[in-house]
Protein backbone atom coordinates (compact mmCIF):
# COMPACT_ATOMS: atom_id res chain seq x y z
CA UNK A 1 0.00 0.00 0.00
CA UNK A 2 2.83 2.39 0.91
CA UNK A 3 4.42 1.80 -2.50
CA UNK A 4 1.17 2.79 -4.23
CA UNK A 5 0.89 5.95 -2.11
CA UNK A 6 4.51 6.87 -2.86
CA UNK A 7 3.98 6.30 -6.59
CA UNK A 8 0.91 8.54 -6.53
CA UNK A 9 2.86 11.23 -4.69
CA UNK A 10 5.52 11.13 -7.42
CA UNK A 11 2.86 11.40 -10.13
CA UNK A 12 1.21 14.34 -8.39
CA UNK A 13 4.57 16.09 -7.98
CA UNK A 14 5.43 15.54 -11.66
CA UNK A 15 2.02 16.78 -12.82
CA UNK A 16 2.37 19.82 -10.58
CA UNK A 17 5.79 20.66 -12.05
CA UNK A 18 4.42 20.28 -15.57
CA UNK A 19 1.46 22.49 -14.63
CA UNK A 20 3.88 25.21 -13.51
CA UNK A 21 5.72 25.01 -16.84
CA UNK A 22 2.45 25.25 -18.76
CA UNK A 23 1.34 28.31 -16.75
CA UNK A 24 4.68 29.97 -17.46
CA UNK A 25 4.38 29.27 -21.19
CA UNK A 26 0.82 30.63 -21.16
CA UNK A 27 2.05 33.85 -19.56
CA UNK A 28 4.90 34.18 -22.07
CA UNK A 29 2.61 33.56 -25.05
CA UNK A 30 0.03 36.05 -23.78
CA UNK A 31 2.73 38.67 -23.22
CA UNK A 32 4.21 38.07 -26.68
CA UNK A 33 0.80 38.46 -28.32
CA UNK A 34 0.46 41.86 -26.68
CA UNK A 35 3.93 42.92 -27.83
CA UNK A 36 3.29 42.00 -31.47
CA UNK A 37 -0.20 43.51 -31.49
CA UNK A 38 1.19 46.77 -30.09
CA UNK A 39 3.89 46.69 -32.78
CA UNK A 40 1.19 46.44 -35.45
CA UNK A 41 -0.77 49.25 -33.81
CA UNK A 42 2.32 51.44 -33.69
CA UNK A 43 2.50 51.24 -37.49
CA UNK A 44 -0.86 52.95 -37.91
CA UNK A 45 0.35 56.56 -37.89
CA UNK A 46 3.38 55.80 -40.04
CA UNK A 47 1.25 53.79 -42.47
CA UNK A 48 -1.15 56.73 -42.73
CA UNK A 49 1.69 59.15 -43.57
CA UNK A 50 3.10 56.76 -46.18
CA UNK A 51 -0.37 56.42 -47.73
CA UNK A 52 -0.80 60.21 -47.83
CA UNK A 53 2.63 60.58 -49.43
CA UNK A 54 1.85 57.95 -52.05
CA UNK A 55 -1.49 59.58 -52.77
CA UNK A 56 0.19 62.93 -53.36
CA UNK A 57 2.79 61.29 -55.61
CA UNK A 58 0.02 59.66 -57.66
CA UNK A 59 -1.79 62.98 -58.01
CA UNK A 60 1.30 64.87 -59.06
CA UNK A 61 3.12 62.03 -60.84
CA UNK A 62 4.80 63.00 -64.05
CA UNK A 63 7.05 59.93 -64.14
CA UNK A 64 6.59 57.05 -66.53
CA UNK A 65 3.31 55.29 -65.58
CA UNK A 66 5.02 51.93 -66.14
CA UNK A 67 7.28 52.72 -63.20
CA UNK A 68 4.20 52.79 -60.99
CA UNK A 69 2.25 49.86 -62.41
CA UNK A 70 4.42 47.83 -64.80
CA UNK A 71 2.73 45.62 -67.31
CA UNK A 72 2.68 42.01 -66.20
CA UNK A 73 3.07 39.20 -68.70
CA UNK A 74 1.78 35.72 -68.04
CA UNK A 75 5.31 34.31 -68.31
CA UNK A 76 6.83 36.73 -65.77
CA UNK A 77 8.06 35.02 -62.58
CA UNK A 78 6.26 35.54 -59.28
CA UNK A 79 8.09 36.24 -56.04
CA UNK A 80 6.33 34.83 -52.95
CA UNK A 81 7.25 35.32 -49.29
CA UNK A 82 5.67 32.87 -46.84
CA UNK A 83 5.84 33.51 -43.08
CA UNK A 84 5.83 30.40 -40.90
CA UNK A 85 7.06 29.28 -37.49
CA UNK A 86 10.04 27.27 -36.25
CA UNK A 87 8.73 26.87 -32.69
CA UNK A 88 6.81 23.91 -31.33
CA UNK A 89 3.37 23.66 -29.74
CA UNK A 90 1.67 25.69 -32.48
CA UNK A 91 -0.57 22.96 -33.91
CA UNK A 92 -1.22 23.11 -37.67
CA UNK A 93 0.14 26.66 -37.95
CA UNK A 94 2.65 25.88 -40.72
CA UNK A 95 0.29 23.46 -42.47
CA UNK A 96 -2.44 26.10 -42.73
CA UNK A 97 -0.31 28.86 -44.24
CA UNK A 98 1.62 26.47 -46.51
CA UNK A 99 -1.58 25.00 -47.97
CA UNK A 100 -3.00 28.48 -48.49
CA UNK A 101 0.16 29.61 -50.30
CA UNK A 102 0.26 26.46 -52.43
CA UNK A 103 -3.36 26.84 -53.56
CA UNK A 104 -3.01 30.56 -54.24
CA UNK A 105 0.22 30.27 -56.22
CA UNK A 106 -1.16 27.36 -58.27
CA UNK A 107 -3.97 29.63 -59.46
CA UNK A 108 -1.56 32.34 -60.68
CA UNK A 109 0.08 32.37 -64.13
CA UNK A 110 3.86 32.17 -64.32
CA UNK A 111 6.35 30.28 -62.21
CA UNK A 112 6.53 31.05 -58.49
CA UNK A 113 9.83 31.55 -56.70
CA UNK A 114 9.28 31.18 -52.97
CA UNK A 115 11.23 32.46 -50.01
CA UNK A 116 10.21 31.01 -46.66
CA UNK A 117 10.47 32.57 -43.21
CA UNK A 118 11.03 29.46 -41.11
CA UNK A 119 12.50 26.06 -41.95
CA UNK A 120 9.36 24.11 -41.10
CA UNK A 121 7.15 25.93 -43.57
CA UNK A 122 9.96 25.64 -46.10
CA UNK A 123 9.73 21.85 -45.83
CA UNK A 124 5.97 21.95 -46.53
CA UNK A 125 6.50 24.13 -49.60
CA UNK A 126 9.26 21.89 -50.97
CA UNK A 127 7.13 18.80 -50.49
CA UNK A 128 4.47 20.47 -52.67
CA UNK A 129 6.98 20.88 -55.50
CA UNK A 130 7.45 24.65 -55.20
CA UNK A 131 10.82 26.19 -55.99
CA UNK A 132 12.11 27.45 -52.64
CA UNK A 133 15.05 29.75 -53.24
CA UNK A 134 15.95 30.30 -49.61
CA UNK A 135 14.86 30.58 -46.02
CA UNK A 136 14.97 33.34 -43.41
CA UNK A 137 15.18 32.88 -39.64
CA UNK A 138 11.91 33.56 -37.80
CA UNK A 139 12.32 36.63 -35.54
CA UNK A 140 12.22 35.94 -31.83
CA UNK A 141 11.18 39.43 -30.75
CA UNK A 142 9.69 42.69 -32.00
CA UNK A 143 13.17 44.19 -32.29
CA UNK A 144 14.24 41.47 -34.73
CA UNK A 145 11.41 42.15 -37.20
CA UNK A 146 12.84 45.33 -38.77
CA UNK A 147 16.25 43.77 -39.66
CA UNK A 148 14.46 40.78 -41.22
CA UNK A 149 12.16 43.02 -43.28
CA UNK A 150 15.12 45.13 -44.40
CA UNK A 151 16.96 42.01 -45.58
CA UNK A 152 13.88 40.75 -47.41
CA UNK A 153 13.59 44.10 -49.19
CA UNK A 154 17.24 44.08 -50.20
CA UNK A 155 17.01 40.54 -51.56
CA UNK A 156 13.69 41.22 -53.29
CA UNK A 157 14.98 44.34 -55.05
CA UNK A 158 18.09 42.46 -56.15
CA UNK A 159 15.98 39.63 -57.58
CA UNK A 160 13.65 42.03 -59.38
CA UNK A 161 16.63 43.86 -60.92
CA UNK A 162 18.30 40.61 -61.99
CA UNK A 163 15.38 38.42 -63.02
CA UNK A 164 12.65 40.87 -63.85
CA UNK A 165 10.24 39.76 -61.11
CA UNK A 166 6.89 41.34 -61.95
CA UNK A 167 4.76 40.30 -58.97
CA UNK A 168 5.46 40.05 -55.25
CA UNK A 169 3.02 38.23 -52.95
CA UNK A 170 3.18 37.75 -49.20
CA UNK A 171 1.44 34.98 -47.24
CA UNK A 172 0.97 34.89 -43.47
CA UNK A 173 -1.45 33.99 -40.69
CA UNK A 174 -3.47 36.83 -39.18
CA UNK A 175 -4.76 36.65 -35.58
CA UNK A 176 -8.48 36.55 -34.83
CA UNK A 177 -10.42 36.63 -31.58
CA UNK A 178 -10.37 33.75 -29.09
CA UNK A 179 -6.80 32.65 -29.89
CA UNK A 180 -7.67 31.84 -33.49
CA UNK A 181 -6.03 32.86 -36.76
CA UNK A 182 -6.65 32.74 -40.48
CA UNK A 183 -4.31 32.55 -43.50
CA UNK A 184 -4.23 35.68 -45.65
CA UNK A 185 -2.28 36.91 -48.65
CA UNK A 186 -1.52 40.24 -50.27
CA UNK A 187 -0.10 41.24 -53.62
CA UNK A 188 2.47 43.89 -52.88
CA UNK A 189 3.64 44.53 -56.44
CA UNK A 190 2.64 45.69 -58.96
CA UNK A 191 0.58 48.38 -57.29
CA UNK A 192 -3.12 47.91 -57.87
CA UNK A 193 -4.63 50.64 -60.11
CA UNK A 194 -7.82 50.90 -58.07
CA UNK A 195 -5.75 51.15 -54.88
CA UNK A 196 -3.71 53.98 -56.44
CA UNK A 197 -6.86 55.83 -57.40
CA UNK A 198 -8.23 55.41 -53.89
CA UNK A 199 -5.08 56.89 -52.34
CA UNK A 200 -5.05 59.74 -54.86
CA UNK A 201 -8.65 60.57 -53.93
CA UNK A 202 -7.74 61.16 -50.27
CA UNK A 203 -7.11 64.91 -49.79
CA UNK A 204 -4.00 66.18 -48.08
CA UNK A 205 -4.92 66.91 -44.43
CA UNK A 206 -3.56 70.48 -44.35
CA UNK A 207 -4.31 73.53 -46.53
CA UNK A 208 -0.77 73.65 -47.92
CA UNK A 209 -0.13 70.72 -50.27
CA UNK A 210 3.44 69.33 -50.33
CA UNK A 211 5.66 69.65 -53.38
CA UNK A 212 6.86 66.40 -54.92
CA UNK A 213 10.50 66.79 -55.94
CA UNK A 214 12.26 65.33 -58.96
CA UNK A 215 9.05 65.15 -60.99
CA UNK A 216 7.83 62.53 -58.53
CA UNK A 217 10.07 59.67 -59.72
CA UNK A 218 12.59 59.57 -56.84
CA UNK A 219 10.02 60.38 -54.19
CA UNK A 220 7.63 57.78 -55.56
CA UNK A 221 10.26 55.04 -55.44
CA UNK A 222 11.14 56.00 -51.86
CA UNK A 223 7.50 55.96 -50.82
CA UNK A 224 6.95 52.56 -52.46
CA UNK A 225 9.90 51.16 -50.50
CA UNK A 226 8.33 52.48 -47.29
CA UNK A 227 4.97 50.99 -48.29
CA UNK A 228 6.66 47.60 -48.80
CA UNK A 229 8.43 47.93 -45.45
CA UNK A 230 5.18 48.65 -43.62
CA UNK A 231 3.37 45.80 -45.39
CA UNK A 232 6.09 43.23 -44.66
CA UNK A 233 6.53 44.42 -41.06
CA UNK A 234 2.79 44.08 -40.46
CA UNK A 235 2.72 40.62 -42.08
CA UNK A 236 5.60 39.40 -39.90
CA UNK A 237 4.18 40.86 -36.68
CA UNK A 238 0.72 39.43 -37.36
CA UNK A 239 2.26 36.04 -38.13
CA UNK A 240 4.16 36.06 -34.84
CA UNK A 241 1.04 37.15 -32.95
CA UNK A 242 -0.88 34.28 -34.58
CA UNK A 243 1.88 31.83 -33.67
CA UNK A 244 1.70 32.82 -30.02
CA UNK A 245 -2.10 32.77 -30.11
CA UNK A 246 -1.92 29.20 -31.37
CA UNK A 247 0.57 28.32 -28.64
CA UNK A 248 -1.63 29.99 -26.02
CA UNK A 249 -4.62 27.91 -27.16
CA UNK A 250 -2.50 24.74 -26.93
CA UNK A 251 -1.31 25.68 -23.44
CA UNK A 252 -4.87 26.40 -22.31
CA UNK A 253 -5.90 22.92 -23.44
CA UNK A 254 -2.89 21.43 -21.67
CA UNK A 255 -3.73 23.46 -18.55
CA UNK A 256 -7.27 22.05 -18.46
CA UNK A 257 -6.03 18.50 -19.05
CA UNK A 258 -3.43 18.75 -16.29
CA UNK A 259 -5.98 20.19 -13.86
CA UNK A 260 -8.29 17.27 -14.61
CA UNK A 261 -5.38 14.85 -14.14
CA UNK A 262 -4.37 16.44 -10.84
CA UNK A 263 -7.95 16.30 -9.60
CA UNK A 264 -8.12 12.61 -10.51
CA UNK A 265 -4.74 11.87 -8.90
CA UNK A 266 -5.58 13.77 -5.72
CA UNK A 267 -8.92 11.95 -5.47
CA UNK A 268 -7.25 8.58 -5.96
CA UNK A 269 -4.53 9.52 -3.47
CA UNK A 270 -7.01 10.53 -0.78
CA UNK A 271 -9.07 7.38 -1.29
CA UNK A 272 -5.98 5.21 -1.14
CA UNK A 273 -4.68 7.05 1.90
CA UNK A 274 -8.02 6.74 3.66
CA UNK A 275 -8.11 3.05 2.84
CA UNK A 276 -4.64 2.67 4.34
CA UNK A 277 -5.73 4.51 7.49
CA UNK A 278 -8.85 2.35 7.77
CA UNK A 279 -6.75 -0.81 7.49
CA UNK A 280 -4.40 0.40 10.22
CA UNK A 281 -7.32 1.26 12.50
CA UNK A 282 -8.87 -2.16 11.80
CA UNK A 283 -5.59 -3.86 12.69
CA UNK A 284 -5.35 -1.88 15.95
CA UNK A 285 -8.96 -2.65 16.84
CA UNK A 286 -8.57 -6.34 16.01
CA UNK A 287 -5.41 -6.54 18.09
CA UNK A 288 -7.06 -4.82 21.05
CA UNK A 289 -10.03 -7.16 20.86
CA UNK A 290 -7.73 -10.17 20.72
CA UNK A 291 -5.85 -9.02 23.81
CA UNK A 292 -9.06 -8.23 25.67
CA UNK A 293 -10.44 -11.77 25.33
CA UNK A 294 -10.20 -13.88 28.51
Amino acid sequence: MSDSVAALRRKITGAGDLHAVVRTMKALASSSIGDYERAVGALADYDRMVSLGLGECFRQARADPAAVAPRVAASDPIDAIVFGSDQGLVGPFNDVIAEHAIRSLAALPGGAQVWAVGERVQAHLKDAGLEVLGVYVVPGSVGAIAPLVAQIQIDSEARRAKRGIAEVHVFHNRPLAASLYEPVSQRLLPLDAAWQQGLAAVPWPSKVAPEVMDHGATTLRAMIREYLFVSLFRACAESLASENASRLAAMERADRNIKDLLEHLHGHFHRLRQSSIDEELFDVTAGYEALARP
